[in-house]
């Protein structure tokens, strides 16, 4: 495994990590058992940095809690990135109004995730409102200063709000989606925040799927996140249109070995991503673990300039 700085935060990180919305029970159920073997799998194989969120799971919340199960007494092997924003989300959500409610629900993932610290702590709110934004840095920044989480970030696909988040120059980390079907993130939100020093998490290397080379046109979806793309009109036109994105990527990759080429052109990107693939069993997270066992270099992502 290769390991590198994530960002300027001082924390060093393996270049693949491991994605726990699929142990959540969201992507199709999985016992606890297996979703503690999955992790353990990914740790065993050099895997140092875990993803998760408040909001993973049915109920909301299993996702951490499995994760902390997993990592006891073996807390210090990981890094815990988790996310803040989503709770509830379907019936309202937390009222994230004041430092009191940042409190609450970072103690909450604390106890879910069995520690006393969180290493990168996430807004969950891709389009973060311009008013809202002092509210969040004021909240984050006064958890870091008491020391419950080591740094602050926000995932999301859009440099305007990147750029907002990052006012105060505060924004340590960014969670991006980024993969060979969906470049945008190669539209500057990158490269600024590589230029800005932040530590930089790739979510959907595999467009959810998609680019595992498992799926057809025809395929039915029994999960709750990709339900949508059996028949509604919106959500079957989007899943044609990645279908027709992978008919093109396969012109130039041969399906064998999609999956890891997929990964490890995210994590080879010059901003030194974090890619982070889900996984659902133990030999899923040991195969996505060993894409970081070499990157790409420049003379070799040139051949995927013109997918």
């Amino acid at each position: 495994m290769i390991y590198r700085p994530f960002g300027n935060t001082g924390i060093i990180s393996s270049a693949i990590g491991l994605g726990t919305w699929n142990i959540g029970n969201q992507w199709g159920e999985i016992d606890s058992a297996t979703a503690y073997a999955t992790i353990h799998s990914a740790l065993d194989e050099g895997v140092t940095l875990i993803d998760t969120a408040e909001s993973y799971g049915i109920p909301n919340g299993l996702s951490e809690e499995r994760v902390g199960q997993a990592l006891t007494g073996i807390r210090h092997k990981a890094i815990l990135v988790t996310k803040i924003g989503n709770w509830n989300k379907g019936n309202g959500g937390v009222p994230l109004i004041n430092n009191d409610m940042f409190r609450l629900c970072c103690h909450a993932s604390l106890y879910r995730l069995r520690t006393d610290y969180i290493d990168v702590y996430l807004c969950h709110l891709d389009q973060l409102e311009a008013d809202k934004t002092d509210i969040w840095l004021d909240g984050l920044e006064h958890l870091k200063q008491r020391g419950l989480i080591r740094c602050y970030g926000i995932s999301t696909n859009s440099l305007e709000v990147l750029k907002r988040f990052n006012k105060n120059n505060t924004c340590s980390a960014v969670e991006v989606e980024y993969s060979l079907v969906d470049r945008s993130a190669e539209d500057g939100l990158l490269d600024y925040a590589h230029e800005h020093g932040m530590g930089v998490l790739v979510r959907g290397p595999l467009a959810k799927g998609v680019l595992s080379g498992q799926y057809t046109r025809e395929s039915v979806f029994d999960d709750n996140v990709r339900a949508n793309w059996n028949n509604s009109e919106g959500g079957r036109r989007n899943y044609s249109w990645r279908m027709d994105r992978l008919d093109k990527i396969l012109q130039t990759i041969p399906r064998e070995g999609l999956a890891e080429t997929a990964i490890r052109f995210t994590a080879s990107h010059p901003a030194m991503p974090v890619a982070i693939p889900g996984a659902k069993s133990p030999e899923q997270a040991a195969a996505n673990a060993r894409v970081g066992d070499y990157l790409f270099s420049a003379d070799e992502l040139r051949r995927f300039k013109g997918i």
